[in-house]
């Protein structure tokens, strides 16, 4: 079996590849001349630079791959997209731009796989269902009903936007074979946006935004992985045309996470402030137009204010469980653990 892996460079990319190869497969590794290979190492390991910025471009370098292989690839995950961005033209040259002409690509070069995984978003729903179906949930039960894929999205920010707008390029090619996948908040070894939430913890620091009660979900890279190569193998008729939330099944308040990053990085105290959402509203309202003049990516933006005003981020991962055989195995706790193991082990901590 051989695969392409956009974005390998990436978060989930370089999973993607590691666990392909442990599972014996060919894989190919997607990604810019100049992205790093950091955690690209193994010598099977196959490489394809590719310009999803450019259409002609690119589809030449497909046909020189595929007389190269004398073929195809059997399966495409593609994993790449930008979730940072001096501007919202820049999500959408990346997030749907490039799938558009990696998908138009692959047709002029009669290169169509025989299933194009798409990981999306969870972000493309936005801040719905925000409204409490009770003040006091039950253990196990949500205070907010859960995201279904039957609701309508309403993106709040530009990332959620331009991945949207992929999916619905997609949606559109009833001939391409594609599946979609629309995890929640994704951690693990090598993500960069929770560690710095561990950072924050380890220098004595907890902040949070909001007085209303916040439900998160999260999932461990290694699921969503596990996802991705189940949208590989399961029947067309289960999965083809689908699209699917990925989380670890559960629920869980605003201080969860940092309750578990405190106890994994040994911090005796913490000090926990909780701001008003106007408050963090100036902040990076201020601070994004700072880092964009100065030409500075930032994670103080008016994405990240819409994202932590968020209230809601329960999902319905049933379809997922049914259709692909999807069973989370990483818990928030045992995934809290190996990522802050990592983290120190990598000098990050």
């Amino acid at each position: 079996m051989r695969i392409l892996v956009t974005g390998a460079s990436g978060f989930i990319g370089s999973f993607i590849i590691s666990t392909g190869l442990d599972l014996g497969y060919e894989m190919w590794a997607g990604m810019r001349a100049s992205s790093s290979r950091q955690y690209l190492t193994d010598p099977r390991t196959h490489f394809a630079e590719l310009d999803l910025g450019n259409g002609q471009r690119l589809c030449q370098q497909l046909m020189a791959y595929k007389e190269e292989m004398g073929g195809g690839w059997d399966y495409v995950i593609h994993a790449a997209g930008a979730t940072k961005s001096l501007t919202r033209d820049g999500f959408f040259r990346t997030n749907n731009d490039g799938t558009r002409n990696l998908v138009n690509a692959l047709r002029a070069a009669n290169m169509v796989p025989r299933r194009f995984v798409f990981v999306s978003s969870l972000s493309i729903f936005g801040a719905i269902k925000e409204t409490p179906i009770t003040d006091t949930p039950a253990k196990g039960e949500g205070r907010y009903p859960d995201i279904l894929a039957t609701d309508t999205p309403e993106p709040n920010t530009a990332y959620g936007h331009s991945k949207l707008a992929a999916e619905r390029f997609l949606q559109s090619l009833p001939d391409f074979p594609w599946v979609i996948l629309r995890p929640t908040g994704v951690y693990g070894p090598r993500e960069r946006d929770y560690f710095l939430m561990a950072k924050s913890i380890k220098q004595h620091v907890d902040f949070a935004v909001g007085y209303r009660p916040q439900e998160i979900t999260f999932v461990y890279v290694l699921d969503v992985v596990q996802a991705a190569f189940l949208a590989l193998k399961r029947p067309d008729a289960d999965v083809l045309h689908h699209a699917y939330f990925l989380s670890d099944g559960e629920r869980y308040d605003s201080r969860a996470f940092s309750d578990l990053l405190q106890r994994e990085i040994g911090t005796r105290y913490v000090l926990h402030i909780k701001a008003p959402l106007w408050f963090l509203r100036a902040v990076c309202a201020v601070n994004g137009k700072i880092c964009k003049w100065l030409g500075k990516l930032t994670t103080l933006n008016m994405d990240k204010y819409h994202i932590l005003a968020q209230r809601n981020w329960n999902c319905d991962i049933e379809p997922a469980r049914r259709e692909l055989g999807y069973t989370p195995k990483w818990s928030l706790e045992k995934g809290v653990h190996e990522t802050v193991k990592w983290y120190k082990q990598a000098g990050w901590l």
